[in-house]
């Protein structure tokens, strides 16, 4: 009895086992893929559309076949807007999901919440959002602006003729990381171009933020002292009472235009934008413009949001993040298949010098050190349907400058990678 009782546990032990074995091959057969973003809270406005966009771009590369021959599997985890629960999701893709890679964030505080955990344990994150600079790791891969591929050039084109030769600037933004140090790199650069503090106003206020009532009324105050425009880094859905309230006390672009770093298709869906046209963006990339790759990618996500029925998918949008989503996956799975491995060392190397022809209507090249795509800028100007008009964009791509030259010593800081702590 004692034998057959032995037989039958080592034939248990070892059917257990081998389906512990099956399990991980099995396993090993795709590769996971993290995506990291904010599916409720303040950012859920900006951020949910992100995470669909990974959702398709990862069903577009799977139907042709996957990556080095398996299939992407997505892991999503909802950080919920909240800073440091962000860090504990990535822990958890990184440690317990064993992701490969995470596509995510888009709050410089959600990026920087997470920084020391991909340093800590060697992952790779992709973010795809425009940001401050001011940071350059050799964990994250920027498929957003710097300031000089966005903000710089928007203050340049308002104090042209042709943007309304502003004089005096309100820089209104959300009260962290990305306005305040983006904000201090626009007010040196005013002062390079002669504009003196008293014509620069700063105003920050909370995430959630929706009282805008006294922030218009002291904006139309400002601007009684010359011509004025108003800088926008506010983030999330604060921009919808923000936009209502221009809207209510008459501030038309005519008379004070703003230009929104932050602002694009996706968060003037459900606004009435009538009272907003004339109104700028500035980005890298807008759903209007019109070359065959735009037409496809544009096509390929109103037929996805319908087949999957996102919410109101009927006014179902693409935008910069998401056509920054969109490369940064691509670039990433081409640099899977050079590198023949999902080794992040190697991976890491791969990237250099990858290319992909974007909906932008140009092909966008990772920098061979910096981490940062080359990217065109455009200027839009909101119209009556919620696109955007283009009315100015630069000839070509421009090189990423992580490290502003409008901040003191950033001139002696490496144009490399180099870890955070």
């Amino acid at each position: 009895m004692q034998r057959r009782s032995l037989i039958k546990a080592f034939t248990l032990s070892a059917s257990i086992a081998a389906m512990g074995m099956s399990w991980t091959i099995q396993a090993a057969e795709t590769i996971k893929v993290g995506i990291l973003h904010s599916l409720s809270g303040t950012m859920a406005i900006s951020e949910t559309s992100l995470k669909d966009m990974a959702l398709m771009t990862i069903d577009e590369i799977n139907a042709k076949g996957g990556v080095n021959g398996k299939q992407l599997e997505p892991v999503v985890v909802d950080p919920a807007s909240n800073w440091p629960l962000f860090a504990e999701k990535a822990r958890q893709l990184l440690t317990k999901d064993k992701v490969d890679v995470v596509f995510g964030c888009w709050t410089s505080v959600s990026r920087k919440s997470v920084l020391p955990v991909f340093e800590e344990l060697n992952g790779l994150l992709f973010y795809p959002v425009q940001y401050e600079g001011e940071e350059l790791s050799p964990n994250v891969f920027y498929t957003g602006a710097a300031p000089n591929q966005q903000a710089i050039p928007a203050v340049e084109y308002l104090m042209s003729e042709d943007g309304g030769s502003a004089k005096r600037f309100f820089l209104l933004g959300t009260d962290y990381v990305y306005p305040r140090t983006t904000n201090k790199i626009l007010r040196s650069f005013l002062h390079s171009k002669g504009v003196a503090d008293k014509d620069i106003e700063e105003v920050y206020t909370p995430f959630g933020h929706s009282d805008y009532q006294t922030i218009v009324a002291n904006i139309k105050k400002f601007s009684a002292g010359g011509k004025t425009a108003v800088i926008s880094t506010v983030n999330g859905d604060s921009n919808v009472p923000f936009y209502k309230e221009l809207a209510n006390q008459g501030l038309e672009a005519t008379d004070v235009p703003v230009v929104a770093f932050s602002v694009g298709e996706e968060e003037l869906r459900g606004i009435d934008t009538k009272p907003l046209v004339g109104h700028l963006a500035a980005w890298n990339y807008f759903e209007s413009v019109d070359n065959p790759v735009n037409g496809t990618f544009v096509e390929q996500w109103k037929a996805y949001a319908k087949a999957k029925n996102l919410p109101n998918y009927q006014t179902a949008v693409t935008n910069d993040p998401m056509e920054a989503t969109y490369v940064g996956i691509h670039m990433w799975a081409q640099a899977v298949e050079k590198a023949g491995t999902t080794d992040v060392n190697k991976v890491r190397e791969a990237l250099a010098g990858q290319s992909f022809a974007a909906p932008s209507g140009y092909t966008l090249t990772m920098d061979k050190t910096n981490h940062h795509l080359h990217k065109p800028v455009m200027i839009g100007e909101i119209q009556e349907d919620g696109q955007f008009s283009v009315v100015w964009q630069t000839e070509g791509p421009l090189r990423a400058q992580p490290w502003s030259p409008f901040i003191p010593g950033n001139d002696k800081k490496p144009d490399y990678a180099v870890k955070t702590n």
